[in-house]
């Protein structure tokens, strides 16, 4: 027994990844495929929990997600946080949604403040404008 936590320890070490491996974020890139901002981990295009709302800093689902299960009046504070919505353009959305609400409705500013758009439940696509999307809710009206 007191053997076991010692090879585990070595398993882990010999685990872990070297100092000179390529970051998760820039082997994603390499390849156009998506990431996890919070996390590095590589994904594939349109991952999406279900029961969140997830946005992308590039066309088709791909490059950094930033993804949450709640509102978030400000993306840059709070328990959930986008490392890049302040210098990166959201490009794709995806609503996995689950609850009562119809869709979530995306705003501009903090504090759910100037509307930018809305996505109903279920769906997912790439927007046509140029926007920096700071906070979002879920809406019980229909997105359109």
């Amino acid at each position: 027994m007191a053997l076991m936590p010692l090879a585990m320890l070595f398993t882990v070490a010999f685990a872990a990844p070297s100092a000179q491996a390529e970051a998760p974020e820039a082997q994603a890139a390499a390849v156009g495929a998506a990431f996890d901002s919070e996390t590095g981990q590589a994904l594939a295009a349109w991952d999406c929990n279900t029961g969140n709302i997830c946005f992308w800093d590039d066309f088709g689902g791909k490059g950094r997600r930033c993804m949450w299960d709640v509102a978030d009046p400000d993306w840059t504070s709070g328990t959930y946080k986008c490392s890049w919505a302040t210098d990166r353009e959201v490009k794709s959305v995806y609503n996995r949604g689950t609850s009562s609400a119809k869709g979530v409705r995306f705003y501009r500013n903090t504090g759910y403040n100037g509307s930018i758009g809305c996505t109903k439940q279920g769906q997912k696509g790439d927007l046509a404008g140029t926007y920096q999307v700071r906070s979002h809710q879920w809406v019980s009206t229909s997105c359109g």
